[in-house]
């Protein structure tokens, strides 16, 4: 067996390039083996850059737009929150039971894996209220504007809002699951990827017409063309909130879906057990 080599105090407090390069490779090795690592590099800066683009495009030829209805955009900026907390309370309860190794425990009990499901989605509705009512009532004494001035109809902007956020959260938990905590970060970013599609701050009609195609198989783009509807028009489309309706329908059927076979294949594979890794 070689012995290995014993550095003097001299030699091992001396700068070494070598060491250096050796912890860059380390994290290179970490990127290259993660592309969810990879992409998030690149996510940020590149969705500022579409939804922000977007904005000052239609702020341009429209600059009148935001005096005709005021707090209009802080109605949006507390709506679209409900798709973030939404989506968010679904994934970190969930992954809070990966962080603590519990994942295994809970399943060895009765719990079925579609009441863990029911469980994360009265979770999320909780998270949210207590994230988005306080900002709520803030921009009250701060703008003179309250978003419940809205009324009924802000009850069914905030439940699809809500109800988008649970099917993002269960795919993301799914996937969460399938492919260990690398993905986790798909837990903070995924929702901003549909920001510029979602049309918040915009119409849809701002967007390509290429894209307005994708941006309306979405329910918060039905959502917040529904809300410009109300505060500028004064009616409440009906037609919007039951596309929204049956589209968050589906991609809820479409996320516990996914959330339920990760958790059988995580069964057969074992992989419960290794949850925390």
């Amino acid at each position: 067996m070689t012995a290995l080599p014993v550095l003097s105090p001299a030699a091992a407090a001396a700068f070494s390039a070598q060491r250096v390069a050796a912890l860059v490779l380390r994290h290179l090795y970490l990127l290259r083996g993660s592309w969810t690592r990879i992409l998030e590099l690149a996510y940020w800066p590149t969705m500022q850059m579409i939804l922000w683009g977007f904005i000052s495009q239609f702020f341009v030829t429209n600059s009148t737009w935001v005096a005709q209805a005021a707090g209009v955009l802080i109605a949006a900026v507390l709506l679209w929150d409900v798709v973030f907390r939404g989506q968010l309370g679904v994934s970190i309860s969930f992954l809070e039971e990966l962080w603590s190794r519990n994942l295994a425990s809970l399943f060895v009990s009765p719990l079925r894996p579609y009441e863990m499901v029911l469980g994360l989605l009265v979770m999320s509705t909780i998270r949210t209220l207590i994230g988005v009512v306080p900002p709520a009532l803030l921009a009250i004494p701060m703008y003179h504007y309250s978003v419940f001035s809205m009324g009924l109809p802000l009850l069914a902007f905030f439940v699809n809002l809500l109800m988008m956020g649970w099917g993002m959260g269960l795919l993301i938990s799914g996937l969460v699951m399938r492919h260990g905590l690398a993905a986790e970060s798909l837990a903070w970013v995924a929702v901003f990827a549909l920001a510029p599609l979602s049309g918040i701050y915009y119409p849809i009609s701002v967007l390509p017409p290429w894209l307005q195609y994708v941006a309306w198989a979405l329910p918060s783009s039905h959502v917040f063309e529904g809300m410009r509807a109300v505060m500028f028009e004064g009616v409440f489309r009906y037609d919007l909130l039951a596309m929204a309706v049956l589209l968050n329908l589906f991609y809820i059927a479409l996320g516990a879906g996914a959330f339920l076979y990760a958790f059988r294949l995580a069964r057969i594979r074992g992989l419960l057990l290794k949850s925390g890794e």
